[in-house]
């Protein structure tokens, strides 16, 4: 028997490993691109069939979501502006106009931090809770229904995983960017002198 025939180590092509390197990695980035468009579809759709589950009562699906955060136990004592924000996934800017409508409708309250005068706890009136309760959940269920009809009890909870460990990962990237991006200092104007607000001059 010839010896190199018998050796099961067969010498590998470094172009063939290449070019399956190659292709694997574009395989990858295929399926990638159409989970996130899915994701980029499902979110789109969960906004427009979300805020019209809930329209009934008078209710977007961004109030949708503040009403579930503050029911929780968790947040009976309310929760700081910054950690609703970050619980939600959302920038205090894009909450803050929906927080505003919500007082003014009556559903939640915001109060000086007794912990830290500069922040805002919000938390649900008796309205509220009883909006999300009493109005909300019911059409929110039915909503639910109809969107994981097919779906078992295993199957959505796998994918509730998946999904967990993607936001895992995206926001390990938000980390990254925002400890890369330099520190704002003072603004300057030309010949780097420090401008005054516009405003205080005396």
């Amino acid at each position: 028997m010839d010896p190199q025939t018998a050796n099961p180590l067969q010498r590998v092509d470094p172009a063939e490993s290449q070019d399956a390197e190659a292709a694997e990695a574009a395989d990858r980035m295929e399926h990638a691109n159409r989970l996130f468009f899915r994701l980029y579809q499902c979110s789109n759709m969960m906004h427009k069939t979300g805020t019209r589950a809930v329209e009934p009562e008078g209710l977007t699906s961004q109030q949708w979501a503040v009403l579930g955060a503050l029911s929780r136990p968790a947040a009976a004592d309310g929760l700081s502006v910054g950690d609703l924000a970050r619980y939600l996934m959302v920038t205090r800017q894009n909450l803050s106009g929906i927080l505003k409508r919500m007082e003014r409708e009556g559903q939640l309250t915001s109060t000086p931090d007794g912990r830290d005068r500069r922040s805002r706890l919000v938390r649900l009136t008796a309205a509220g809770r009883r909006a999300w309760t009493r109005q909300a959940v019911p059409l929110i269920h039915a909503f639910y229904e109809q969107a994981v009809r097919g779906f078992s009890p295993d199957e959505m909870a796998r994918a509730s995983g998946y999904l967990e460990r993607l936001v895992g990962n995206m926001q390990g990237i938000d980390a990254a960017t925002r400890a890369r991006r330099p520190a704002r200092g003072p603004a300057t104007g030309a010949g780097g002198a420090r401008q005054t607000p516009r405003g205080s001059r005396r």
